[in-house]
């Protein structure tokens, strides 16, 4: 299962794959920034209620959902829920990886996805774990982390002060 998922994330990360469908990206709107925004006020209720935690935007969130995810705070059932710790996950990576939230739309429709700057290489961070939890799977959130920080990783502007070595 693991070679499929990173078959598939590839196959999505691959130019030729995005060029040959007719795929638009834009900037998030207001009504989506709002909801998304929500979706992380979700999350962070529930940590501070149930964990005495709360989201940041940071590393440390992969911890707070993974403890989410293990002490079975959300439904199995809950896609909304979690497609909201999705959310966060999201965050995580546009705050730590330098992605940037677009709208990513094709001929299925539109998501809500984590792209490289200036390209059509995205990340659908709001899925990542849903799709997993809905079918009994506890998702280890820092190894899927580490796993799309590797794929994308080559695709992402390089930083002047990064030595090579």
């Amino acid at each position: 299962m693991k070679f499929f998922a990173c078959f598939l994330i590839t196959a999505l990360l691959s130019p030729g794959f995005a060029l040959a469908q007719s795929v638009a990206i834009s900037d998030l709107n207001w009504l989506q920034r709002n909801n998304h925004e929500k979706q992380v006020q979700q999350i962070d209720e529930l940590a501070r209620i149930n964990l005495g935690m709360q989201v940041n935007g940071t590393k440390a969130d992969l911890q707070l959902l993974q403890r989410i995810i293990y002490r079975g705070l959300i439904a199995k059932d809950d896609h909304l829920a979690q497609q909201a710790l999705g959310a966060v996950l999201g965050d995580v990576m546009v705050n730590e990886m330098g992605l940037e939230w677009k709208i990513y739309e094709d001929k299925l429709g539109f998501s809500r996805a984590a792209c490289a700057p200036g390209t059509q290489e995205c990340l659908f961070p709001i899925t990542m774990l849903s799709r997993r939890m809905a079918v009994g799977i506890l998702p280890n959130v820092e190894e899927l982390y580490q796993e799309t920080h590797e794929m994308i990783a080559p695709l992402l502007p390089k930083n002047p002060y990064d030595v090579i070595e």
